[in-house]
């Protein structure tokens, strides 16, 4: 028997490795658990953040300086919210921008209209997002 101990010891078979091997998988388990948990938690609260959504309406050339934009914004009820604006190049390149500020409502969906000034011949103007102020 005393061989078998001093081969054991040497080789790493100690008695307690069954319990140090518990204790290992109990504290990755543990962890795994926290992590989840902190995700949960995390992906909860960022969920009931108000969700914004805006809808592109048309748009219309004016003349060669000036676009006029008509957007739709879904907005909470009572809060007020400001969206940037711009206007395209037929290269997509942004040759006019606007923010517009919205003030609160007692209505979820409004429809705005705002000019843009462009640096040059626009294509096409757009809503590029909101958020609430």
């Amino acid at each position: 028997m005393a061989l078998s101990s001093n081969l054991d010891t040497r080789y790493g078979r100690a008695p307690n490795r069954d319990t140090r091997d518990r204790r290992i998988l109990f504290v990755t388990a543990g962890s795994l658990a926290a992590l989840l948990l902190g995700f949960v938690v995390w992906v909860g609260l960022g969920a009931s953040e108000p969700l914004i959504e805006t809808r592109d309406i048309r748009h219309s050339i004016i003349d060669e300086n000036t676009v006029s934009v008509t957007f739709e914004a879904s907005i909470p009820v009572g809060r007020t919210a400001s969206c940037a604006v711009q206007a395209l190049n037929q290269s997509f390149t942004v040759v006019g921008w606007k923010v517009v500020d919205l003030p609160a409502s007692t209505v979820y969906s409004r429809s705005t209209t705002t000019d843009v000034r462009t640096t040059e011949q626009s294509n096409t103007g757009l809503i590029y997002r909101c958020w609430l102020t």
